[in-house]
C-alpha cells in the first residue's frame, strides 16, 4: 500500500451533519469502509476538502487526535461566502461522499508546555478543540478563553461542557452582546498566564491583532496563532516576470494582477485553497528571486530565508523570480 501523504486525497462519506450554532454546522467524515482506518492526525491540524466548481476549502479537525475513526470539522456560513461555506451549508447532505486531503498541520501544538491557556473567536475555537482533547491525553493542565456575540453564536458548548469538573480543565466564556457583557480583555488573559505558559490563539481579525499587542513582550515560542482571514491585500504591483524552472517557461505579471492569476492564465497553476495566504495550500518552492510575502503561514524568519512563498497572495521585490513549478 503507497504511504498517505498530504498531497494524498481521500473519499469520505458524511455520517453526520449537526447544528451547533447560528450559522455554524459541525460535519462528521468517516471512510467509505468501516473496516477503514483515516489517516492520524495531530492536534491543530486541518483537512481540505474539493467542492463542486473547483473549489477547495480547509477546515480544522476539531476531534480528538486519538480518533481514527472520523474526522470532525465545523463551518461557518460566511456573510461573504465565495461558494465554499454556501455550499457547505445548503447543499452537502448525509450520505453524500466527499474528496478531501490528507490532514496537515501549520498550527501544531507544543507537547512539552507545562500549561496551555487557548484563545477562541467564534468559529476559531475549531483548531483549539483538538488541542484540549490532546492536553487532557498528556495530563497539561489547560485553561480556554472562548469569546462570541451571544451564547446562540458560539459553536461546540457541549462539548466544552463536558470538561467541567475534569481535572486540569478550564472554560472561561465570554459573551460581550449579553446583557452586562463586554470584550475580553486580553491584556488580562496574558498578564495571567503561568510560569511557562503556551498560548493559542484563533479568531477573526480584530481579536488576532490585540492578541498580537498583549502578547507582544513573551518569548516568541510561546506564542501561537491561526488566522481564518488575510492581514493585507495580496501583491498586485506586478512587473516582474517568473521562469518556472521544471517546465521552462517563462510569463509577464502585469500590474493588478496576482501571481496566482498570472500562472492560471497560462493553466501551470499548484493546488490553492483560500487565495489569502492563510492554508498554505499553495507553498511553492522559490530557486531565484526575493518574493513579497504577503501569506500569514510563514513565520518571519521562513519568510527571510525566501526560499518558498505562496503563490495565491504574495509576489516578488525583484525583477525576476524562479519557481520550482
Amino acid at each position: 500500500m503507497s504511504p498517505v501523504t498530504a498531497s494524498s486525497t481521500l473519499q469520505v462519506r458524511v455520517q453526520a451533519t449537526t447544528y451547533e450554532a447560528q450559522h455554524i454546522l459541525g460535519f462528521e467524515l468517516v471512510p467509505l469502509s468501516p473496516a477503514t482506518d483515516l489517516p492520524s492526525f495531530t492536534a491543530g491540524a486541518h483537512i481540505d476538502v474539493q467542492l463542486p466548481g473547483g473549489l477547495l476549502r480547509s477546515y480544522s479537525l476539531l476531534n480528538d487526535p486519538k480518533e481514527s475513526h472520523r474526522y470532525c470539522i465545523g463551518v461557518n456560513l460566511d456573510a461573504h461566502s465565495r461558494g465554499g461555506s454556501r455550499h457547505m451549508h445548503e447543499q452537502l447532505r448525509t450520505g453524500a461522499m466527499l474528496s478531501i486531503s490528507a490532514p496537515r498541520n501549520l498550527f501544531e501544538m507544543d507537547e512539552s508546555s507545562p500549561f496551555n491557556v487557548f484563545i477562541a473567536g467564534g468559529i476559531g475555537i475549531t483548531p483549539l478543540l483538538s488541542m484540549m482533547a490532546r492536553s487532557q491525553a498528556l495530563g497539561t493542565p489547560w485553561r480556554l478563553h472562548y469569546a462570541a456575540r451571544t451564547r446562540q453564536h458560539a459553536g461546540f458548548l457541549d462539548r466544552l461542557a463536558a470538561y467541567q469538573g475534569q481535572p486540569g480543565a478550564e472554560v472561561q466564556l465570554n459573551f460581550d452582546q449579553e446583557p452586562g457583557g463586554r470584550m475580553l480583555d486580553l491584556n488580562s488573559v496574558i498578564a495571567a498566564l503561568p510560569q511557562g505558559a503556551h498560548v493559542y490563539a484563533c479568531g477573526p481579525q480584530p481579536l488576532l491583532a490585540a492578541y498580537g499587542q498583549a502578547t507582544a513582550s513573551l518569548p516568541p515560542a510561546r506564542v501561537h496563532r491561526e488566522y481564518f482571514a488575510a492581514q493585507e491585500e495580496a501583491a498586485t504591483g506586478g512587473s516582474y516576470t517568473v521562469t518556472l524552472a521544471r517546465s521552462q517557461r517563462t510569463l509577464q505579471i502585469q500590474p493588478g494582477q496576482t501571481l496566482l492569476d498570472g500562472l492560471i492564465a497560462i493553466g501551470a497553476e499548484p493546488t490553492f485553497s483560500c487565495q489569502q495566504g492563510i492554508c498554505g495550500t499553495c507553498e511553492v518552492k522559490v530557486l531565484e528571486g526575493t518574493p513579497d510575502h504577503r501569506d500569514m503561514v510563514l513565520t518571519e524568519a521562513e519568510q527571510a530565508a525566501n526560499d518558498r512563498m505562496m503563490v495565491c497572495c504574495s509576489g516578488a521585490k525583484s525583477v525576476r523570480l524562479v519557481l520550482d513549478l
